[in-house]
This record gives C-alpha cells, structure tokens and sequence, in this order.
C-alpha cells in the first residue's frame, strides 16, 4: 500500500520517540519514492535517532508512522562496528591484529551468505576499489573497507528506503564520487535514500529534499527545486552549528612537551602479512622528534597496521626492524613504557567503551593507556576529564554513559581522552571523523596548538587533504598492496 501518490512513509505525531529519546516533529516527515533527503544539523541534535525512528521506530505506540509497515523494505548503514556483522564482540582493541585469536570471526562471504549475487558484489566491490575481501575476515577490514562493505552489504538486497549515517567520512575520494553516482542509480530505479550529515557542504549536488534539525526538533522540509536553491540552503543550514567550545581554555589546558629521544619511531624493511595476505611490503619510514607528518593512502593500504606497530598492538612489531623512542622494539621495553608516550585516537576506538563507562571515565582513561572499564578514575583524573569535558562543550554530559551519546559527542570525548595526558606523539587517524562543521574548526585548532609545540611530533591521518594542519610539514603515503 502507498499512502498517498508517491509516498512511502509519513512520520505525522508532533513528538517521536526511540530508547528514552524525543524529538519534536512539529512540521512532520514525508518520505516519497526515489528521492534524496539530507538530514543536516549538528552533532547530538538527533539525526541518528531519527534514522532509527523511521527503520523501527513504528512499534513504539506514541509514534504515528503511516505506511505500509509489512511490505516496505528499508535498509541502513551505520559505522557502528564489526560487532552487528560478526555476530560476536570482539573483547580488545588489539585482537584483529593477533592472527591466532580471530578463527571464531566470520570472513565477508560468510556473512553475505545466499543473499549475495556474486556478478552484482563483484562489481560494486571493484569500483569501490575493494579487492580481494570475500577470504578476509570482516575484523580484518580497514575502517574504509568495513565502511564499503557496510554499504555494499546492505545493497546485496532491493530496498524502499535507505538510510545512511554520515556516508562520506572514511571514503577516500574515488570512493565519495562513485558513492554518489551510486546513490543516483539507486534514486532512479524508486529507493528512496536518507542521508543523516552533520556538514553542509556535504549535501550532495542531486538532494530532493534538506531537513534541518536543531536541539532534537525536526524542523520543516524544504524541497530544492534548483541548483541555486541548494546552494543558499546550504548557507542557511550553517546556523545549525553554533560555537559552544571554550576554546581559550582548551588552549590553556594543553601541556608542555619536553622529550629525551632524537628519533619517534623508525620502520625499516617492515612487512606485515596473514597467511598469504601481505598488509605492508618493505616499509621504510622514520619521523624524528618534533617533526609533523601527514600519513595518506587509500582505503586498505594498511595505514591501521602500519599505525599498530608503533604503538605497539601488533605483535608482527617484534619480528621487524622498529624503533621507538630511540629503543629497538624486542629489546625488554615495556609496551605501557611506549603507550604512555603517544597519544592515539582512530576511527574505531569508540567500539571499545561499551561496558557502561561514562563519559568521566572514558576521558580520565587516557591517562592510563587502557580502553575499556577497568577501574573509576581518582578524585584527581576526574578532576582532569571534567576540564577537558567542558573546554570541548561537554560538561553536562560528564555522567551520561558513552555508548548512548551520539557518534560526534562520542568522538569528541575521545580526542580530550587522546590529549589528556600531554604525549609527546601524537598519532590522529581520522580525528575529525564524525564532527559537525563547528567543531571540526575547534579540534583542528586545538590539534594545531597542541602539534606546533616545537618538540611534539605528530602523525595525521585524513582522506581529505584540505584538513591537513597547517603544521605538517612531511607526507608519508602507503601504496595498496595487491
């Protein structure tokens, strides 16, 4: 049944409802077949929740949804974890690295199973530059390959709706424009495609419709009828994003870096390979105390491992020829001695704080080099994470568990837990991942201040060069092994 002419859904009750949290809704939703909708607003204003409203929010009693609920078929993407996928939780941040702990994980044609055309796989896996992966392990997956994968999996079937949370973050640039072209093709044949963004100038050239969201209240519609109408929405949705940073006391909060080495860590000759599947082949790369660098490559090229031997996760580090610090891995250092020194943040950390931490917790646990719940901070590291927490807009969120914060407040909490400690090395992979345009510009000024201390050095990892600081002075790219 169709509600009325093209119409697939329509979200009517002025307050929707999902897992204790609510949104006014007092314009109401439409949802039409075959067209494009950008969700846009900034981060915790509730676009995921909205998203999770629209797939399975219907049997909630207080959410009038109008639809045919049995026979619409709607499918999402959400850059949770390998978790969902894998049918199991992985227990470390380590394990994928650890080739003896992972025969329980299933590999990608596992979980893809009868479903899977493999002519139609194929051809969505190469032009997304994913080769190779049905023998792989889905935790083996780089962060841009699980997001591909996510994407192509969910695709492995037709769909009504689609629903897509923050689509473009981890995509190398080949990969964001084929992705768009595929959204195209997939608006042409009648889905209809949800886009939850928390950047404007991410609204892609081929939107139908923006919904502006603003504190957890969907604001009304507006349908884009021309090229410059989508450019002047664009603008006005950037007040959806306004300054709530102290930046100043960000600022006042990073430390003094003092270091006692010459060399941050040296690979020469690195390889890095499972079974018969080489990750990295004969690297050779040296960063210097104070020195900043970029680190690039497409999705897959191993930057994650590469990342994994210096800080010591990857136990393939002890049969290479690595330096930390001035020291020669395997020669009866500590891996805490060399964790207390770098300061680490990647795309994937926040799958490992789902044991009921609040945000204290998983900020004050920086400065312990541990993920997870191990123990609640002193009176002192709380005292610590609470500065970080309101410097970055977070205070008030101090108590609220991590898990059910939205991905961009989950990210943020993450950098001040990768800063809290002052490390000398700083290693950012993806660090404004996930965060609304307002405060990307506060994280890559405090990444700027922190980095242009004359003896930190730095690590930054990024698909789009133009959010390369200004600092760097280097650039590392890894070539795709083949």
């Amino acid at each position: 049944m169709i509600v009325s002419g093209d119409t697939i859904l329509e979200a009517v009750s002025p307050e929707l409802k999902y897992i204790g949290v609510s949104l006014r809704n007092d314009y109401g939703l439409r949802i039409e077949r075959g067209k494009t909708y950008a969700v846009i607003g900034a981060n915790g204003c509730g676009k995921t929740t909205l998203g999770k409203i629209l797939q399975s929010g219907w049997n909630i009693a207080t959410n009038e949804i109008r639809g045919d609920k049995q026979s619409l078929k709607i499918g999402s993407v959400e850059f949770t974890d390998i978790h969902s996928l894998a049918g199991l939780q992985s227990a470390y941040y380590q394990q994928r690295f650890e080739s003896t702990m992972n025969d329980d994980v299933p590999t990608v044609a596992e979980v893809m199973g009868e479903r899977m055309d493999r002519e139609r796989f194929e051809r969505l896996c190469a032009a997304l530059s994913l080769h190779d992966i049905l023998d792989k392990r889905v935790n083996y997956l780089s962060s841009g390959e699980l997001r591909k994968f996510l994407i192509v999996n969910v695709l492995a079937e037709a769909r009504d709706l689609l629903i897509i949370d923050n689509p473009y973050i981890g995509l190398d640039e080949a990969s964001r424009t084929f992705f768009n072209n595929l959204l195209g093709e997939i608006a042409a044949r009648g889905c209809a495609v949800v886009l939850l963004l928390c950047n404007p100038d991410d609204i892609p050239d081929f939107t139908d419709v923006v919904v502006p969201m603003r504190e957890r209240e969907v604001l009304r519609s507006v349908e884009i009828t021309s090229a410059a109408m989508l450019r002047d929405e664009r603008e006005k949705c950037r007040a959806l994003f306004p300054d709530r940073f102290a930046l100043d006391e960000v600022l006042s909060t990073v430390p003094d870096i003092s270091v006692d080495y010459d060399v941050a860590f040296a690979l020469t000759g690195c390889d890095v390979r499972y079974g018969n599947r080489v990750i990295l082949h004969n690297v050779d790369w040296t960063v210097k105390a104070g020195e900043k660098w970029a680190l690039l490559g497409e999705n897959g090229a191993g930057k994650s491992t590469l990342l994994s031997l210096v800080c010591a996760d990857n136990p393939q580090g002890y049969r290479n020829n690595i330096t930390i610090f001035d020291r020669r891995r395997g020669t009866g250092e500590s891996i805490w001695e060399i964790k207390s020194r770098i300061g680490y943040i990647s795309p994937e950390l926040h799958l490992y704080f789902n044991n009921g931490e609040t945000l204290v917790d998983v900020v004050a646990s920086g400065l312990r080099d541990t993920q997870g719940f191990f123990r609640r901070p002193d009176s002192d590291e709380a005292t610590k994470a609470l500065r970080w927490l309101k410097a970055l807009g977070l205070s008030e969120m101090a108590q609220r568990r991590f898990n059910a914060l939205s991905s961009g407040e989950q990210r943020l909490a993450l950098l001040a837990r990768t800063l809290i400690k002052g490390a000398p090395l700083l290693i950012l992979d993806e660090p404004l991942h996930g965060l609304d345009c307002a405060a990307k510009k506060v994280v890559a000024d405090v990444i700027a201040c922190y980095a242009g201390r004359p003896a930190a050095s730095l690590v930054y990892v990024t698909h789009y060069r133009n959010e390369i600081p200004e600092c760097v002075e280097h650039i590392f790219t890894l070539k795709k092994e083949r």
